[in-house]
């Protein structure tokens, strides 16, 4: 009446290690979860850099990109941005980018990487600074 199953349950594989697709160990998906937080946050600071230059912003940027090129092992991809005067596109650059490091804070913290929890905490509160803590509560 049924046809006999011919091959073995997905669910009797799992526990065996297979060599048919890649396996990725937890903190290795930190890694590209971490350097991938870290990126964004680099390509945010580069667009606040072109519209509000400063010292401590091309500080970041060398350490987020020092960061970067440690958990990926190569140098990110860095466009020049078109500078825009737009005060409230800045404003929301820097929530963008406290944002993102906070996230990069979590995975950080999670794998137990300092340097790039410390990176982390540190841009976060620089970017907390440039807009006010009032505006980020209120988001």
């Amino acid at each position: 009446m049924y046809e006999p199953i011919r091959s073995k349950s997905v669910h009797t594989m799992a526990g065996t290690p297979s060599s048919d697709f890649p396996h990725r160990s937890r903190e290795e998906e930190l890694d590209i979860q971490l350097a991938g937080h870290l990126a964004a946050l680099l390509a945010v600071t580069d667009e606040i850099r072109a519209l509000a230059p400063s010292a401590d912003l091309d500080a970041g940027a060398e350490r987020l990109t020092e960061q970067v090129t440690r958990l990926r092992g190569g140098a990110p991809l860095r466009t020049p941005a078109a500078p825009t005067a737009e005060e409230s596109h800045l404003a929301t650059l820097h929530r963008r980018a406290h944002a993102l490091a906070g996230r990069a804070l979590v995975v950080a913290a999670s794998r137990a990487d300092t340097a790039a929890a410390i990176l982390s905490a540190e841009r976060m509160d620089a970017h907390a600074l440039a807009v006010g803590p009032r505006e980020l509560a209120s988001r």
